[in-house]
């Protein structure tokens, strides 16, 4: 191996050699623990295992051992890996924190790290200390959604898994990250709204894909004919498998809520990112979620591990459980009342590879002696997971990463990205009389919960980050600020600090309002009851406006959204900004906004809904479509039609653009076989029936196309970029289906008085096919309306569905 290769430290501790040394002994789950390396078996610095001097120190010769053949396929050295284990080692294996193999020089390895939004402590296998103090810590997952930009989506994961692999060759930190979070934001009140990229389920597949490309890809790797061998820079992991999306409401927990859901919406809705995630992204694992779905526990579940993730998806890489769910499904569920063994046999029979827990070590081997479940079971669990390993270089090394080191976490031009994600991502929701940008003012208020937010702005899932710029730290750079907080934290239980808020705003040319939650009030294990901001805060707005004698501009962060209507009817309050949890440089990037320096392009990625509508319908309630029998509304911009305070992709501009639409494909015609049948589709008994109503898109080639072509012109006064966004609704008449949905987006940077052409080539198959009640994907016949831009800006144009024999 290259001598340039650098050696992570690995020292064989006590406290290992008595773990290894009784094969009964009981793994502790400790969800925070911090390790000095990765693996610690021998004296010496070694980054990977097959290294000759490293058997050597073990006394071991590494020509004894195939699975350190480099020159041989990984599955021919995994199944020499695998031979050698013992049936006890194999359990001890198959969990979050691996024990290894020490008599054949296999070291323990920690799977768990997370990378979310930047490298995080969470897990056992990453930690900061002096010789890493912290990594790079982007704007939570739903801020940087906004600026539906995906080359910045895959960007980012570049970086972070540039700065992971850094940490990694310093022992700061493993190789496998499950990160990104994929569940679609069906209700406001989730407490991990902030953790998604929204509500669109195409958009958080499209989100995902580019993430998780950025993590994984090494450039010139990417298209490898054996998806089996592709080298992986990190290897990420794609949750929470599926229909997540409540934490903690009220007396209803995730442990124990069993989310009733139909097949249209299953489709339609919850799997469709994780499909893109495994067969566009080709993520290398996996997680599956604590909930029931339709009262089957998803980490125990054949149907979708093995039958839809592993054949119908053909993942690549393990399935791995939420941490502690094997636990829940025994202990929280007591699914069909399941002992330890018969729950390990359950999720390692459905296709489970990899425990975050101790069942598989505590009982696994029991479960195997008994005839529950095949060691051949366990050992196709193991192949796949060490695959994983010697893909992402932990058997090998790649030298192409080996010199990835401190350099490379929290540099400037990563810091600068975490900015630039912010200003990208950050919403303008109201821009009265064009009060944003700011002109420049001798005496600036500023007050509110988050003025001087800084641990706030990082959200969760996160580090420690290179370095905090609070709104304080960055409005203080630019001119006389007075601070007041206005309230004492967000929960804001009292108005004992309002009244110098408002004598602030009262003496300043110019008063900048934050406000918001924090992980207090919209976190994991933690859903919202209301959509209102907390505790006095509404008040300390209020008041703080009445007395000012400057414009007043208002600031938001939080994750989920907040009713906010008395602050958008308010007249002094001139512009509001949403910004989310905008990372470490949030306060750098409001700035920035604020006095135009950056001319804001985000887009809600999700529904401001007004606060009567939690009123309407329990967290509970897993439809997307209105249940007029009960009288709940539809969710999300697909299937609600009510009043907002802001629609889902809303967001406004500096400058003013206008569309035109280009010579658009206005029809295609579809011939039909004699083993292609037509099927019938639910239609308002007024509306005209074709012929042929829909054909179920499995029976199609799905190879056409349309194209059409947006010229964007930027009609104001400053530079700025454009989302454009595109919409099909579907032929009118047809009962049950969207409003409106998501079928493409690109955003585009227009200097003032030019042009951008923006093309899209759209699958008729991806781009119009209905989900019908069943669960059925099908094309329907007729016309198709498409939509390109929101608002007051936008085109649109007929597109005609047309089949015959």
């Amino acid at each position: 191996m290259a001598k340039s290769f650098t050696r992570l430290f690995f020292s064989l501790s006590i406290l290992a050699i008595a773990f290894l040394a009784v094969s009964t002994a009981r793994y502790t789950p400790r969800p925070n623990s911090r390790f000095l390396s990765q693996a610690f078996d021998v004296p010496g610095n070694y980054t990977y295992v097959c290294d000759a001097s490293r058997f050597a120190a073990l006394g071991l010769d590494m020509k004894d051992f195939v699975y350190c053949d480099s020159s041989l396929p990984y599955d021919v050295r995994v199944k020499d890996l695998v031979d050698r284990i013992t049936l006890e080692e194999k359990a001890r294996n198959v969990i979050d924190v691996a024990s290894g193999v020490p008599r054949i020089g296999l070291p323990p390895y920690k799977w768990w790290s997370e990378a979310l939004h930047g490298v995080a402590n969470v897990g056992s296998a990453t930690f900061f200390d002096e010789v890493v103090p912290g990594a790079t810590s982007f704007p939570n997952v739903i801020l940087s959604a906004a600026s539906f930009n995906q080359s910045l989506w895959k960007t980012l994961g570049q970086v972070v898994s540039t700065e992971a692999r850094a940490m990694y060759n310093l022992g700061h930190a493993g190789l496998t990250f499950w990160s990104p979070n994929i569940n679609v934001a069906r209700d406001p009140r989730w407490g991990r709204i902030l953790e998604t990229p929204g509500e669109d389920p195409l958009t958080v597949g499209v989100y995902g894909v580019n993430y998780v490309r950025g993590l994984q890809d090494i450039e010139g790797t990417e298209n490898t004919t054996d998806l089996n061998s592709r080298p992986l820079k990190i290897a990420s992991s794609c949750k929470h498998f599926a229909a997540y999306d409540l934490d903690q409401w009220f007396n209803v927990d995730r442990r124990h809520f069993d989310a009733k859901v139909s097949e249209q919406d299953m489709t339609e809705t919850f799997l469709r990112p994780f499909e893109m995630c495994v067969k566009e992204g080709d993520t290398s694992s996996v997680m599956c979620s604590f909930n029931n779905i339709n009262g089957i526990p998803p980490c125990a579940d054949p149907r979708f591990l093995k039958g839809v993730i592993r054949e119908q998806w053909n993942l690549h890489g393990y399935i791995v459980s939420d941490c502690w769910a094997i636990d829940t499904i025994v202990q929280d569920q007591k699914f069909l009342d399941v002992t330890s063994e018969e729950g390990v046999a359950l999720s390692m029979k459905a296709g489970l590879d990899l425990e975050c827990g101790h069942y598989y070590n505590d009982s696994l081997a029991t479960a195997v002696r008994e005839g529950r479940v095949s060691e051949h079971d366990v050992d196709k669990s193991l192949s796949y997971l060490y695959v994983v390993l010697m893909r992402v270089g932990f058997f090998d090394g790649i030298p192409s990463l080996a010199s990835l080191g401190k350099k490379d976490i929290c540099n400037d031009e990563h810091i600068e990205l975490a900015r630039e994600a912010a200003r990208q991502g950050i919403v303008l929701l109201k821009n009265d009389n064009e009060t944003l940008p700011l002109k420049p003012v001798k005496k600036l208020a500023l007050v509110g919960p988050h003025a001087n937010a800084t641990v706030a702005m990082i959200g969760n899932y996160a580090g420690i980050p290179c370095h905090y710029v609070s709104p304080l730290d960055a409005f203080s750079e630019l001119g006389d600020v007075t601070y007041e907080v206005g309230c004492a934290d967000v929960k804001c239980h009292n108005d004992t600090h309002v009244y110098k808020a408002a004598e602030a705003a009262k003496n300043a040319d110019a008063t900048i309002i934050l406000v918001g939650t924090d992980l207090s009030i919209e976190a994991e294990e933690r859903d919202r009851e209301d959509l209102l901001l907390p505790g006095y805060q509404t008040e300390m707005v209020n008041q703080v406006t009445d007395l000012s004698t400057g414009p007043v501009i208002l600031v938001v962060m939080c994750g989920g959204p907040i009713d906010i209507s008395f602050a958008k009817n308010n007249p002094k309050i001139a512009a509001i900004l949403w910004a989310g949890f905008p990372g470490e440089q949030g306060g750098n990037a409001i700035a920035d906004i604020v006095f135009g320096k950056y001319n804001p392009g985000g887009r809600s990625p999700i529904t401001w809904y007004e606060n009567g509508y939690v009123g309407m319908l329990p967290m509970t309630s897993m439809a997307l479509r209105p249940i007029e029998s009960l009288g709940y509304p539809g969710r999300t911009y697909k299937f609600f039609n009510g009043s907002t305070v802001y629609p889902f992709g809303y967001g406004l501009s500096y400058t003013n653009f206008s569309y035109s639409l280009t010579a658009p494909t206005r029809s295609v015609h579809i011939s039909l076989t004699r083993l292609q049948q037509c099927r019938s589709m639910a239609y308002s008994s007024d509306s005209f029936q074709p012929e042929c109503p829909a054909v179920l898109v499995d029976d199609l080639s799905c190879d056409e196309s349309f194209e059409f072509e947006v010229a964007v012109k930027n009609v104001g006064r400053m530079d700025g970029s454009e989302v454009v966004m595109v919409y099909s609704s579907p032929p009118s008449g047809i009962v049950g289906t969207h409003i409106k949905q998501v079928i493409g987006f690109e955003r585009v940077f227009v200097k003032v008085g030019n042009t951008e052409k923006v093309k899209f080539s759209m699958n008729v198959c991806k781009s119009l096919g209905l989900v019908d009640s069943s669960g059925y994907i099908l094309l329907p016949s007729g016309s198709h309306t498409i939509m390109a831009g929101d608002n007051s800006t936008s085109v649109s144009f007929p597109f005609q569905v047309n089949y015959h024999n």
